[in-house]
């Protein structure tokens, strides 16, 4: 372990520390909306790179690196369809929340429902949290940092026992920052990581490109796409990892709910100062989105031409490898804080969302409906520990997945994603929806995709299978609100508590991302 590799890391962490400590240490955190939505006051660019530096982890660096190590550009889906479903929460469901006052998704869900769906729908987020995201994480996190530190051979144990360690210590510095610092802390200290894992990101790929080059970054490409031309189409044959006609399909349904309605990215943009900061933030990640493949696509094709296939059958561990050919060794450190960092933004994020959620959602209607502000920001720490201690716990056991880390995450969040954006969209879309729908659409689709996937398989990629899941759900719902109606329920706005004056470079900002994704498909489809 290098002295200088150490020195690096510590001073980046601490720095990012430092700076999210000075701009909230005027904070009152003991409100709720001091703590859970950071005062209201978030401006665009800090959203957007909290957003950005929330969705990406090192489950993206790691396992989406690895995907396209193995599978090649195909899975750039994932990241430039999100840039339109950013579009359609700027436009349409942003404006409608903050309209509403919300500072949960859940709240909608009663406004719209009943107590009932608002508060299945809290305890189905809570179990996702713990079971999918934040272990997985936690364990990618971990398999970087262990690398490049090399903690297991330094410390003379087994890997198994230097990935128990290095999630210990992610998990707990994690959970400090977001049990003690609440949003505003987790979304300015994301404003460095953001920084950080951009310039630290892009370093991988212009160091290799400029290394396999001899010194000429484009003779550097021309031979990686010469060496596997295959990888850089952008179109997924249907028995690919990432069909292309998945895009029309569940695709559709997940990047609706991930970017217009997860609570975890959508609170970033409820603690905006007003609509206009909150569709700039939007918007801008929308941009950022679009760019984001050079950091976590472009690297694993690339190692694809280093190791051939000498990591297909462990492809989550082939970016650290190629972190370890290409980063001089002065800055592993800083890159090695530029992945905790990665790890702490998501993890801090999930916890600080969960913690909302059970404050607001669960804590003071079904426990104490009298709790002050003080009691509910109490309860969420604890919330967000107990999480981080069961998470550390669970997180050995998403090792090994098959496919690869990235895509058993996306497996597994069809569990609980697709049910709840049928929900909330039948809700916004279709007045007749009744409570009783709602209800029974979240069983059906949850027993529905458990049993297509893990019981009885079926021999349908799971992303169309979100798709049939969605379909499915609206019949259910149509069905059962036919035969137990409730009156339509009008959305009454709530105290404004932001103003709701609209970014005037909206639309032609959304038309530009637009012409870019196409753009990015006519070009690379034809490879």
């Amino acid at each position: 372990m290098n002295t200088l590799t150490i020195i690096t890391f510590v001073g980046f962490t601490l720095l990012t520390g430092a700076y999210a400590y000075f701009k909230t240490r005027k904070e009152n955190l003991e409100t709720q909306e001091g703590y859970f939505l950071g005062g209201r006051s978030l401006t665009g660019i800090v959203i957007a790179a909290s957003m950005i530096m929330t969705n990406i982890s090192t489950e993206h660096l790691v396992g989406m690196n690895g995907s396209a190590y193995k599978n090649g550009f195909i899975i750039v889906a994932w990241e430039v369809t999100s840039a339109l479903a950013l579009i359609v929460a700027a436009v349409y469901f942003v404006p409608r929340y903050l309209r509403m006052g919300l500072t949960t998704i859940p709240e909608y869900l009663e406004k719209r429902f009943d107590t009932v769906t608002r508060s299945m729908i809290s305890l189905f987020l809570l179990v996702s949290f713990a079971v999918t995201l934040l272990p997985i994480v936690l364990y990618t996190g971990a398999i970087n940092i262990e690398s490049i530190f090399d903690i297991s051979e330094v410390l003379q144990i087994s890997k198994e026992t230097g990935l128990w360690m290095t999630i210990v210590i992610v998990g707990v510095i994690g959970s400090l920052y977001a049990v003690f610092g609440g949003l505003k802390a987790v979304s300015f200290s994301d404003v460095i990581y953001g920084y950080g894992l951009f310039l630290g990101g892009l370093m991988i790929p212009v160091l290799a490109l400029w290394h396999i080059g001899d010194g000429n970054m484009l003779t550097g490409f021309v031979k990686v796409f010469e060496n596997s031309p295959e990888k850089f189409s952008v179109i997924g044959s249907e028995d690919s990892v990432m069909p292309f006609s998945t895009l029309f399909t569940g695709l559709i349904i997940n990047q609706l709910y991930f970017w217009c309605m997860n609570q975890t990215i959508v609170q970033r943009v409820l603690g905006a100062k007003n609509l206009e900061e909150a569709q700039k933030g939007l918007l801008f990640t929308g941009l950022a989105k679009i760019l984001i493949p050079f950091v976590i696509v472009l690297p694993g094709v690339i190692a694809f031409y280093y190791f051939g296939e000498q990591y297909y059958e462990e492809q989550d561990s082939v970016y650290p490898a190629l972190v370890k050919k290409v980063m001089p060794v002065a800055f592993l450190g800083f890159f090695a804080a530029v992945i905790m960092g990665a790890v702490l933004s998501t993890f801090n994020a999930v916890l600080n969302s969960a913690s909302t959620i059970f404050s607001i959602d669960v804590y003071k209607r079904m426990i104490d409906v009298n709790a002050s502000d003080k009691k509910l920001v109490v309860m969420g720490k604890l919330t967000a520990a107990i999480l981080a201690i069961t998470s550390i716990i669970a997180a050995p056991f998403v090792a090994n997945a098959p496919e690869g880390l990235f895509q058993l995450l996306q497996q597994l969040n069809g569990i609980f994603f697709i049910p709840i954006a049928s929900i909330i969209l039948a809700g916004f879309f279709f007045p007749q929806i009744s409570a009783a729908g709602a209800k029974v659409s979240l069983l059906t689709g949850f027993l529905f995709y458990v049993t297509c996937i893990y019981i009885y398989p079926v021999d349908i990629h799971f992303i169309h299978l979100w798709g049939i899941e969605f379909l499915l759900n609206l019949a259910v719902m149509f069905a059962v609100s036919k035969f137990y109606p409730q009156p339509v329920m009008e959305l009454q706005p709530s105290r404004e508590v932001v103003e709701l004056k609209a970014w005037k470079y909206t639309k032609p900002f959304a038309i530009f991302l637009v012409i870019i994704t196409i753009g990015i498909y006519i070009f690379l489809g034809n490879i």
